[in-house]
C-alpha cells in the first residue's frame, strides 16, 4: 500500500507540475498576444488622421456674374462713362469762367465744340 500511495502522491505532483507550467504558458502566450494586439491598434491608428478638428462645413457656392464684352458698335455709340464725366466737368469749369467773365461767348463756343468733338 505505501507503494500506491507513493505512486497516487507522484502522479497528482506531476499533474500538478504540468498544470501549473501549462497554465504559466498559457497567460505568458496571452500577455504577448495582447501586447501585439495593441501594438497593431497603436499602428492603426496613428495612420488614421486625427478628428480633432470637425470636418468643413458645406459652404454654398458664390454666384459670380460676369459682364459681356460689348460689341464694337455699342462701344462706338456709347463713349465709356469715365471721358463723359471728365467731359462734363471741363463744360462746367468753362462755364463758371464764362460767368465769371473771364471767357467771352465766342471763347466759351470754341472750348465748348472743341471739349464735346474730341
Amino acid at each position: 500500500m505505501p507503494g500506491l500511495i507513493r505512486g497516487v502522491a507522484r502522479t497528482a505532483v506531476v499533474a500538478g507540475t504540468a498544470t501549473a507550467v501549462s497554465n504559466r504558458v498559457s497567460r505568458r502566450q496571452a500577455g504577448r498576444w495582447a501586447d501585439e494586439n495593441q501594438a497593431q491598434q497603436q499602428q492603426m491608428y496613428a495612420s488614421q488622421p486625427a478628428y480633432a478638428e470637425p470636418p468643413p462645413q458645406y459652404q454654398q457656392p458664390q454666384t459670380v456674374y460676369v459682364q459681356a464684352a460689348p460689341t464694337p458698335a455699342a462701344e462706338a455709340a456709347q463713349p465709356p462713362a469715365d471721358a463723359m464725366s471728365d467731359k462734363l466737368a471741363q463744360l462746367q469749369q468753362l462755364g463758371e469762367l464764362k460767368t465769371q467773365g473771364i471767357l467771352t461767348e465766342a471763347e466759351f463756343e470754341a472750348q465748348k465744340a472743341k471739349i464735346l468733338n474730341s
